[in-house]
């Protein structure tokens, strides 16, 4: 036999703003406002196509740089194999110390007289000089500054350049360097030069670019009187370096 449900154990219906919100209103109270959460925009997709297109843009300026390198590379070495680039090589030929003074007071005034000979021993190259500044050091004081100018040197050619020095006195030594150099009877001699070059090959000339010639193992008596001395440059050598520029750098 079927029981029978009372009518009061009926579930109660609820209204609808408790059945959106989840609560109840209270009894002689005002309903609960319902308000409505805001949905979140849904992300947006991801472009992949940009990834794969700088991949790509990447992977073409990778392969185009190493292309680049491998002709330069390839240039250079039959370059070499034909012309067989040497640096231009210097020496010392001559040097006579005419003159010779340190004043009391630290006045330097000097004079001499500077033979050096250049070579160039490529057979294919020609060397195109601009003007020269040569300078005279002992124990780092400078006594005396000259300058050779500029010529052309054609292949397997030895050119002999020749300059006066001198130190006019516009330079005051300390004491140390005065008290030193009067005491003096030999001079060590270390020669500088600073110059700049350009190759020529057949009818192209290229860049020119910087050269330091540095001179050592000079030795000259200082004079006495009016007689000039000779110096002795027999242990004399010199070492070229080149001085090339890239951007703001120099490479020596």
């Amino acid at each position: 036999m079927a029981e029978r449900v009372h009518p009061s154990a009926k579930p109660t219906a609820q209204p609808p703003q408790a059945a959106a919100t989840g609560v109840l209103p209270s009894k002689g109270g005002p309903l609960p406002v319902y308000r409505p959460q805001p949905r979140k925009a849904p992300p947006p997709p991801r472009r992949r196509w940009r990834r794969s297109c700088c991949c790509s843009c990447c992977l073409w300026f990778t392969l185009i740089l190493f292309l680049l390198i491998l002709l330069s590379a390839a240039s250079f070495g039959v370059f070499y194999f034909i012309y067989r680039p040497q640096r231009p090589a210097f020496a010392v030929s001559a040097l006579r110390l005419a003159a010779f003074n340190v004043s009391a007071g630290g006045r330097l005034s000097s004079r001499l007289d500077l033979n050096v000979t250049a070579r160039n021993p490529n057979r294919k190259l020609v060397f195109l000089y601009d003007p020269s500044s040569v300078s005279v050091f002992s124990g780092g004081v400078d006594v005396g500054d000259g300058s050779f100018p500029a010529f052309r040197q054609g292949a397997k050619n030895t050119t002999l350049l020749s300059a006066t020095l001198a130190a006019g006195g516009g330079q005051t030594l300390d004491s140390a360097a005065t008290r030193d150099l009067r005491e003096r009877t030999r001079l060590s001699l270390e020669i500088d030069v600073d110059t700049k070059v350009g190759v020529k090959i057949g009818n192209l000339k290229t860049k020119r670019i910087g050269v330091k010639v540095q001179c050592s193992g000079i030795d000259v008596a200082v004079p006495t009187g009016k007689a000039a001395a000779t110096a002795s440059s027999s242990n004399a050598a010199c070492k070229v370096k080149l001085r090339i520029k890239i951007w703001k750098w120099t490479i020596s």
